[in-house]
């Protein structure tokens, strides 16, 4: 068993263990496991953000604004946290010995409503901030001779000085917000479905952890990004198989990090 992590100047640090760099592809080798056993509920839940991503990009393509479709697609990191939580449901109720449920899995926020919709706001506040601030680094940074279709938003982000200035800046603002919003979510959403706790506690947990494991974190964020991203590049359908697999491994990473309630490591 992991080390338990303790920091005097940290609350809620004694909740946290230490964890090995090899221990994110174990979390990753039980999610999957939870997907095969309840694959029904899980891409019926997935299927809801596939829905929501195609209406989102047909939205942008018939108002000309196709060029926003990535930093939307970027910001929906942002947002996966709170989008994943069914799938913690589902995870949960594997564990319990329970048969998973989409019903069950679109309503687990109402166990701790609460703090589940202070954690949601601020993510969406953050999420609008990334969406603005992407909009001026476009008005300020990109060429005005570049056109607005597809192919020319790729040929003037790729190769126009100004075009690679946009991708630099947008880049930089965008690993910024998701690296706090990573260090403060992801521990935060399962801690508040497991516990009866508050938004503050939930966060500072996640924080904790993720400052106590700075190498396993990284390269369990990046597996993360990876896997929603390959979702997200097979025209959004993916997200039916990546979004699952991404949320119940990420309840597996909580239960090896986050030490249980009456635990005695």
């Amino acid at each position: 068993m992991s080390d338990t992590y303790a920091h005097p100047a940290h609350p809620f640090a004694s909740h946290v263990r230490h964890v090995h760099d090899e221990d994110p592809f174990h979390w990753l080798a039980a999610g999957l496991r939870d997907y095969h056993a309840a694959t029904a509920a899980s891409v019926a839940y997935g299927m809801i953000f596939v829905v929501v991503g195609l209406v989102l990009a047909l939205a942008l393509y018939l108002a000309d604004a196709i060029y926003l479709f990535v930093p939307l697609a970027t910001g929906f990191m942002l947002l996966g946290p709170a989008a994943t939580v069914g799938f913690y449901s589902i995870s949960r109720d594997l564990e319990r010995g329970h048969t998973p449920s989409l019903s069950r899995a679109v309503s687990a926020f109402r166990v701790n409503p609460g703090p589940f919709a202070y954690v949601g706001l601020a993510l969406l506040c953050l999420f609008l901030l990334w969406v603005r601030l992407a909009q001026l680094a476009f008005a300020l940074s990109f060429p005005s001779s570049g056109g607005f279709d597809l192919q020319s938003l790729v040929n003037t982000t790729f190769f126009t000085t100004g075009g690679l200035v946009f991708a630099a800046i947008t880049v930089a603002i965008g690993a910024v917000i998701a690296a706090l919003v990573f260090a403060g979510g992801a521990f935060a959403l399962p801690m508040l479905l497991d516990r009866k706790v508050g938004m503050v506690e939930a966060v500072a947990t996640s924080w904790n952890a993720v400052m106590a494991n700075p190498r396993p974190m990284a390269i369990w964020a990046v597996m993360l990004v990876l896997i929603v991203a390959a979702g997200m590049a097979c025209f959004m359908i993916g997200l039916a198989v990546s979004l699952p697999l991404a949320g119940h491994a990420t309840w597996h990473a909580y239960r090896a990090v986050i030490r249980q309630e009456g635990a005695a490591d």
